[in-house]
C-alpha cells in the first residue's frame, strides 16, 4: 500500500490516504507509457507541412546550357533541387499523423502514469477545492500553500467545476481536468499531479 497525506487549502496535513497499487495496474510498464504518450503527441500533428518540388516551383524547364563544350559540369533545369531556388527533393507534405492503440492499453497505460505519480511522491491530495469566486489569484493562493507554485501541474477534480476552471485557466502550466477525463498523456506531462480526495477516491471506483 502507498500511503499519502491529505492537506488543507492552507496547506495543513489532516489525514492521510491509502492506495493500493493493484487498483492501478500494479507495476509500471515503461515501454507501453512511452507508446501511448506518442499516440498522443502524433494525434495532436496538424500535419499541414508542405515544400515545392522540382515540378511545382516556377521556373522554366529548359536546359541551362549544352552539355558539352563549355567546360562547366552538366546542368539541367532551375528547377533541380541542387540549385538554389530549386524544388525539395523528397520533401514533406501534408499527410494525417494519427493512430490509434487499443482501447484496453490506454486505459491501462492511464492507471500507470497515476501510479508512477504516488510511487515518485509527485501526487499531492487534497481534501478539497471550493473557492467563493473564479479569482485566479484565490487559486494561485491555494497553491502556493501546497507548494505547487511555479510548477507544471495537473488538478484532478471529482466533477466539473465552472469557477475552478476560470479561477486555474490563466496560470502557465496548470490544467484542471475531471478524473474522469485523464489520460497518459495529461498526467506525466506535468510535474506534479493534485487531487482532490473525492476525485482519488473516482479514479480507484472507475478503475481508471
Amino acid at each position: 500500500m502507498i500511503t499519502l497525506n491529505v492537506h488543507n487549502q492552507k496547506g495543513d496535513t489532516v489525514g492521510t490516504v491509502d492506495v493500493d497499487p493493484e487498483a492501478f495496474g500494479g507495476e509500471v510498464n515503461h515501454q507501453l507509457l512511452h507508446d501511448v504518450v506518442l499516440m498522443y503527441q502524433a494525434n495532436r500533428r496538424r500535419g499541414t507541412h508542405s515544400t515545392l518540388r522540382r515540378g511545382e516551383v516556377a521556373g522554366s524547364t529548359k536546359k541551362l546550357f549544352r552539355q558539352k563544350g563549355t567546360g562547366n559540369a552538366r546542368v539541367g533545369t532551375r528547377r533541380t533541387n541542387k540549385r538554389r531556388g530549386g524544388g525539395t527533393a523528397k520533401g514533406p507534405k501534408p499527410r494525417d499523423y494519427e493512430y490509434h492503440l487499443p482501447k484496453k492499453a490506454v486505459r491501462a497505460a492511464t492507471r500507470m502514469a497515476l501510479l508512477s505519480k504516488f510511487q515518485d511522491n509527485e501526487a499531492v491530495i487534497i481534501d478539497q477545492i471550493s473557492l467563493p469566486e473564479p479569482k485566479t489569484k484565490q487559486m494561485a493562493v491555494v497553491l502556493k500553500a501546497l507548494k505547487l507554485s511555479g510548477q507544471t501541474c495537473l488538478i484532478g477534480v471529482a466533477a466539473a467545476d465552472v469557477n475552478l476552471h476560470r479561477a486555474a485557466r490563466n496560470i502557465a502550466g496548470v490544467k484542471l481536468t475531471p478524473a474522469q477525463e485523464f489520460n497518459a498523456y495529461d498526467v506525466l506531462r506535468g510535474k506534479r499531479l493534485l487531487l482532490t480526495k473525492d476525485a482519488l477516491e473516482a479514479l480507484k471506483s472507475n478503475g481508471q
